[in-house]
């Protein structure tokens, strides 16, 4: 062979080699942009946790100084805990209903307790559900999710929603309904919920204690026993002592998890998975087993920080939410009922506070279950895990116990998003965001198209993606909006028209709301953090122009009346 021909050998090997390099390069290149933009080549799986009415007491958020609750402890320090924020509308079904579509309230006319399935801007916008399955993921759930559940957006579903454990008198009678915690006094025990959320009586909001062996208690002459209610409903709860019980609902929901999570960690190339869990405590009646109110002493609780006539300068006690049902203010009533029914009012407001810090305890434990399952096996590394509550809770500041009302106790949710190869541990944004975020951002985290209207009666999603601070949790770099905005319903009259209800927004400095009446409210966040000082109560404040202004960039083209009011005066 001539030299000639050896020189375009070795160069042709020379070629094919450095082809061979680039090509790897080019490979490992793509798969490091991939993971950096949380694109790997198999689609993580997602698992979100939704629990019922819980403010922002669990350790690691502001929290409440005697809350313990080891397990979201461990889970925020693992990823990204989000400091502010807020649901979109602090009552239940509305905030679960703008939640899994990415719809505001004001955008669906969905203020209240009807089934956002009757809604005609709801029902023709995919779910969050939806979307993934139709994207090809494995879809499965249990508990409380939606507060009006669909089946048909689900691959499965276990348990529907359970608020038991409940208190039952006499021989059971699916016409009759559960009693309060005999341990509690009227008037408290007698509290109703308002009409439409169909489950009625004192034995949700007006019911706490710890469950206990009734042996041959009474009431009204008729024999005590625990029973469950929702999707067993009618059986009896079995509570001898806390060695031999049944598990409550959320125990139940906890352990369905655990192990439907074990068995998709099992199963080899199977399609990625969204799993959703609700868990409904510290959702009202606040019965938990008595293990976790031994954790907290009565005469050892700590009160959240409540000023005598702290109301006064405030005003959701004086517009009627309920105009076409003549109602007293829902959180006030409850306030003044709790109080009056013992001799210290103190006394009634830290057994109240026990049994809600109670609920938290055990509704850590049953996601510490959750969580357990992705941490201990192969899933940890392709799972995504958000934790939140559709809202929070007022524990007796400005003499309101509930939600339903624009204040931070009742509006902020904690928030914690981990995600794999992405976001750092420990990590604090501070930014004010708010439920309406998290569809586009799961949606980004999965690689999946944000096109979730059906048709043209639908609604595009009005959130922004949580990406950028789940990268960065200080960056400038966010398309979304300067403040969190929420909503309350005024009244059923006022239900199909968006600007006559009442509005909020906070952003890192201010909380503002404006009622429809026009009445204002203006704290300073950095200097009042517990909204004791209402600003504007009876002089102008300079800083209100731009928070109206905020309000009616994210509500545009619909201009709040209360706005409208202030700005005409």
């Amino acid at each position: 062979m001539n030299y000639q021909a050896i020189q375009k050998k070795l160069i042709k090997k020379l070629l094919l080699t450095k082809i061979v390099e680039v090509a790897f390069f080019l490979f490992f290149a793509t798969i490091s942009l991939q993971l950096v933009n949380g694109q790997s080549k198999k689609k993580p799986n997602i698992v979100f946790i939704v629990i019922d009415d819980l403010n922002d007491f669990p350790e690691g958020f502001y929290g409440h100084p005697q809350a313990k609750t080891p397990h979201i402890k461990a889970l925020g320090n693992s990823g990204v805990r989000f400091k502010n924020a807020y649901s979109n509308n602090p009552m239940c079904g509305p905030s679960r209903a703008s939640l899994f579509t990415g719809v505001y309230p004001h955008n669906s006319s969905h203020f209240w307790m009807k089934p956002w399935l009757e809604n005609d801007v709801l029902i023709n916008t995919k779910t969050i559900m939806e979307k993934f399955k139709e994207s090809g993921y494995y879809v499965v759930g249990s508990g409380k999710v939606l507060h009006h559940n669909k089946l048909d957006v689900w691959t499965e579903y276990k348990y529907k929603a359970d608020y038991s454990p409940f208190v039952y008198a006499g021989d059971y009678n699916s016409e009759k309904k559960p009693i309060s915690h005999p341990d509690v006094p009227a008037p408290f025990r007698t509290n109703r919920i308002v009409d439409g959320l169909n489950m009625g009586g004192g034995f949700i909001d007006g019911s706490f204690g710890p469950m206990k062996n009734f042996g041959k208690q009474t009431f009204n002459g008729e024999r005590l026993w625990w029973v469950y209610g929702g999707f067993r409903s009618g059986k009896e709860l079995k509570y001898i002592n806390e060695e031999n019980r049944d598990l409550t609902p959320d125990e139940l929901n906890a352990e369905w998890a655990h192990d439907k999570l074990l068995e998709l960690a099992e199963k080899q190339n199977q399609k990625p998975f969204f799993l959703s869990v609700g868990f409904l405590r510290p959702h009202t009646p606040l019965i938990v087993p008595q293990k976790y109110f031994d954790m907290y002493p009565l005469d050892s609780i700590k009160l959240v920080n409540i000023l005598p006539r702290d109301k006064d300068d405030t005003f959701l006690h004086m517009v009627d939410q309920f105009e076409t049902k003549k109602r007293r203010t829902r959180s006030v009533e409850m306030f003044e009922n709790l109080i009056a029914s013992y001799e210290n009012p103190l006394e009634g407001l830290k057994r109240f506070t026990q049994a809600y810090l109670a609920c938290v305890s055990a509704v850590d434990d049953n996601v510490g279950k959750v969580i357990s399952a992705i941490n201990n096996s192969s899933l940890k590394d392709n799972t995504i895990i958000i934790l939140t509550s559709d809202h929070g809770w007022t524990m007796g500041q400005k003499d309101h116990i509930y939600k339903n009302s624009l204040w931070e106790e009742s509006t902020r949710v904690p928030l914690i998003i981990r995600v794999p190869s992405i976001s750092a541990p420990n990590s604090i944004v501070n930014h004010p965001v708010s439920l309406i975020d998290l569809y586009p951002t799961m949606l980004e985290l999965a690689g999946i198209n944000n096109e979730t209207k059906k048709n043209n009666k639908g609604h595009e999603l009005d959130g922004y993606s949580l990406v950028p601070f789940i990268k960065n949790p200080l960056t400038t770099n966010w398309d979304g909006p300067k403040g969190a905005l929420s909503v309350v319903y005024s009244s059923d009259i006022n239900q199909y028209i968006p600007q006559n209800h009442h509005y909020s927004i906070v952003t890192k400095n201010f909380r503002y709301i404006v009622y429809n009446t026009g009445q204002e409210e203006l704290y300073d966040r950095i200097s009042d953090p517990d909204e004791h000082v209402n600003l504007i109560y009876k002089n102008s404040h300079p800083e209100t122009k731009y928070l109206r202004d905020l309000i009616k960039s994210i509500t545009y083209p619909m201009i709040p009346q209360g706005i409208s009011l202030v700005e005409n005066k």
